[in-house]
């Protein structure tokens, strides 16, 4: 069955270039096309979609629209997942999209829309409740915290960064053995050492693996910076 989905943009060039390109994917369905924050509020009451894809800024303040949406969604239609999209790497955006749990989300750079498997296997995650982060904004996390001498982070190998990057990203433990050429038992020693490093506590689902990389953030959030 495909994956029918809801996209908001406000540029209207952007917006019909995507359309066309989604439209063209055999898994995807997109079942509305909005260009403001009321209207996909309106387009996600009205056909339930498995998940949204949304530009970060749109009308009315073209400020912070998308991760408005995605925590009203999350929170009226928790089977709904939600991809937001950004120009540029906002590590702040990233923290307040993230701040009351991961779960059915994702925070991408807008630049991957032109890579469409990517942008499609990060709306099948979603919508199965997984998480998903740019690359690049996991290495502007990964960055900023190693400058923090007393982050957690500071205790993590090179090798566990780079497998924590990998699990961001919403890769499983077979794939990021793939992308590391590592063995998969590798692989879940490193993690297992990472989530003991960087003190999380064990629980019942995925989410912990992109938490690895917020958890230990939370305390150094400083002001978001300006529209």
């Amino acid at each position: 069955m495909a994956l029918r989905i809801v996209f908001a943009e406000d540029n209207y060039l952007v917006r019909e270039g995507t359309a066309a390109l989604l439209a063209e994917v055999d898994d995807l369905e997109v079942v509305a096309v909005v260009a403001d924050l009321p209207q996909l509020l309106e387009a996600v009451a009205a056909t339930r979609p498995d998940a949204v894809l949304t530009d970060i800024r749109m009308p009315p303040t073209h400020t912070t629209e998308g991760i408005q949406a995605a925590r009203r969604i999350r929170r009226d239609h928790p089977a709904v997942g939600v991809v937001v999209l950004s120009q540029h790497i906002e590590e702040e955006y990233a923290f307040e999209l993230l701040a009351d749990g991961a779960a059915g989300l994702g925070y991408l750079l807008k630049e991957r829309v032109g890579r469409v498997d990517e942008l499609v296997r990060a709306l099948q995650e979603v919508a199965r409740g997984g998480s998903v982060l740019d690359p690049r904004v996991v290495e502007g996390l990964l960055a900023r915290q190693a400058r923090v001498a007393r982050s957690p982070l500071a205790r993590l190998t090179e090798r566990e960064r780079q497998v924590l990057e990998q699990m961001a990203e919403g890769r499983n433990n077979a794939a990021i053995a793939g992308a590391l050429f590592l063995s998969e038992r590798a692989v879940e020693k490193h993690i297992n050492s990472l989530f003991a490093k960087l003190g999380l506590t064990e629980e019942a689902d995925v989410h912990r693996r992109v938490m690895a990389v917020l958890a230990y953030l939370k305390d150094t959030r400083g002001p978001a910076p300006a529209p």
